[in-house]
């Protein structure tokens, strides 16, 4: 596929995304959420795919919207077309794809750029980098996923904290947070996201897609609803090729070879 916002590559499993606006600190415009929805789409299809690693290009991960983007004219501007068209199916495609996706927060990361690094299942966080809810300093409230993002991350107090006073949330404190998985010296951010991308390219991938629907379900039903999810989602994994080559493997004394199926 050909892309006119980001880069893309596949290796070894792994397809990395980088958003590519760097002069505009990889501010979303409608072409760079129109390349990420079809780079997720092809991630869920393509078979090669076992991870993905979404970056940013230059000094920042993404700004969040391009204000100079945003459609001019009479009367005020629908902001219902952007969140319903563009950032909603985006959110959606990371949280449906039933593969682990990591962000590797090289930079500020703020308003729905901020989203889109919450909505991955891994995040790592160069030292320098800073998480930042920045709606309100414009009059507006979270979008993109960021309220229930944050809730479920770190609870309703630090939530509402955290949106109301747009403060930057540097790199340490979003791990402190539960908002970031690790933060690292900014030299180091690559090869360690690498190190991660390929645990995860190396796993068993079904298990991985099965674990991100148990989490994202399991904050809105009972311990009984959950249990009796636990049941389905356990005979579903216990049926890929992954378990049972795990399982003769582990009889073998042998390191078992997940193929993602």
């Amino acid at each position: 596929m050909s892309f006119q916002t980001i880069l893309t590559t596949l290796s070894s499993g792994i397809f990395t995304i980088t958003l590519n606006r760097p002069e505009v600190y990889n501010a979303f415009n409608e072409q760079l959420t129109t390349d990420l929805i079809d780079g997720f789409k092809e991630a869920a299809k393509n078979d090669e795919i076992r991870v993905v690693v979404i970056t940013g290009a230059g000094k920042a991960f993404c700004s969040g919207q391009d204000l100079k983007d945003a459609p001019t004219g009479s009367g005020k501007r629908s902001l219902r077309d952007s969140l319903e068209r563009r950032y909603n199916p985006l959110i959606r495609a990371i949280r449906k794809l039933p593969k682990p996706v990591i962000a590797s927060v090289n930079g500020v990361a703020a308003g729905a750029g901020a989203s889109l690094a919450l909505a991955c299942d891994y995040r790592i966080m160069a030292e320098s980098a800073k998480l930042i809810e920045v709606f309100v300093r414009i009059g507006l409230v979270p979008d993109s996923g960021s309220s229930w993002l944050l809730v479920k991350n770190c609870g309703v107090a630090k939530a509402f904290e955290l949106a109301a006073l747009g403060e930057d949330i540097p790199a340490q404190k979003a791990v402190e947070l539960s908002l970031a998985n690790k933060s690292v010296p900014d030299v180091e951010l690559g090869a360690e996201t690498m190190k991660i991308a390929q645990a995860f390219a190396n796993g068993p991938t079904k298990a991985y897609g099965y674990i991100k629907r148990m989490m994202d379900r399991a904050a809105a039903v009972s311990l009984d609803e959950a249990l009796d999810y636990e049941v389905f989602m356990q005979e579903a994994a216990g049926r890929t090729q992954d378990y049972t080559n795990a399982v003769a493997a582990f009889r073998e004394k042998k390191k078992p070879e997940y193929k993602g199926n």
